[in-house]
């Protein structure tokens, strides 16, 4: 489940959303964003513990999104084509960190401690 988009009214267990695909590719995704802050909330601590446990590609609780919902959000709804997804299938690329112009930086590793620099004392 995105974290982001809004449950399906009538069907259980499916989310209001779709993507587009283009010969086998992925070019556009869309969805009903979620407006209900407890239940954004709730799904944010989900995706923390997926992280917490390894998936790379789960999300960080993001408080200011959920405080910002508190003041209210209409009914929204929206899609959105990155250009990475569009030069995927204009290159006919297979996979997309082909064509990432900043590709993402290996996460530093917070259990490493900082070493003092030469010639300082601790």
């Amino acid at each position: 489940v995105l974290p982001a988009s809004h449950r399906h009214r009538s069907l259980p267990g499916l989310t209001e959303r779709f993507e587009l695909f283009v010969m086998k590719k992925e070019v556009c995704n869309a969805y009903t964003e979620l407006n209900d802050p407890s239940r954004q909330r709730q799904l944010f601590e989900d995706q923390a513990k997926a992280k917490a446990a390894g998936d790379d590609e789960a999300m960080f609780i993001d408080e200011n999104f959920c405080t910002a919902l508190e003041y209210g959000l209409p009914p929204t709804a929206g899609w959105g084509m990155g250009i990475d997804r569009l030069t995927m299938f204009l290159t006919d690329s297979n996979n997309i960190k082909e064509v990432l112009l900043f590709p993402a930086m290996k996460p530093e590793d917070s259990k490493k401690e900082a070493q003092p620099a030469e010639g300082t004392s601790v």
